[in-house]
């Protein structure tokens, strides 16, 4: 089983990587053309449009799988490396390791707290700033600050 998952974490890595490059749009690009022009020479029958329909569906799908192995792997490194920058920095809330498995309630709870902190490092930045910054960073702070305010709406 370990090979399997392992093979198959290669070959989505490898077919993500093809994929994401300009070559593999043109190629696609270039089925659709030829796809297109031969239309008059299959009188653009049921056929001819069953054939891309078919195509483009079972790439699509196959492509689903593909392309959220890669990011739960990725998803994954970049906890497990935001993990680790909590634990090394003493003085940051080691209880923020493993939140991605609390429920959205929880998660949005967090949030409020962090966000209530914002308004202070908003200030602080508004004093250091130039006119035309200040008014950018009054803007955020009120948009902030309704962000906050709204999910104590909805819970009550």
């Amino acid at each position: 089983m370990v090979n399997l998952s392992q093979a198959f974490s290669q070959a989505a890595s490898a077919t993500s990587r093809w994929t994401g490059r300009p070559s593999a749009f043109l190629l696609c690009c270039l089925v659709v053309v030829v796809w297109a022009v031969t239309g008059p020479l299959f009188h653009y029958s049921d056929t001819w449009q069953l054939v891309i329909n078919t195509g483009t569906t079972i790439v699509t799908f196959l492509m689903v799988f593909l392309i959220q192995n890669t990011q739960n792997r990725d998803n994954a490194a970049l906890q497990a490396k935001l993990d680790e920058l909590i634990r090394a920095h003493t003085p940051a809330k080691n209880e923020f390791i493993g939140i991605e498995h609390l429920s959205d309630q929880e998660l949005d709870e967090i949030l409020t707290e962090c966000e209530q902190h914002r308004p202070d490092a908003l200030r602080r930045a508004e004093e250091r700033a130039s006119g035309e910054r200040k008014a950018k960073i009054r803007t955020s702070q009120k948009r902030a600050s309704r962000r906050v305010a709204a999910p104590r709406r909805k819970r009550a």
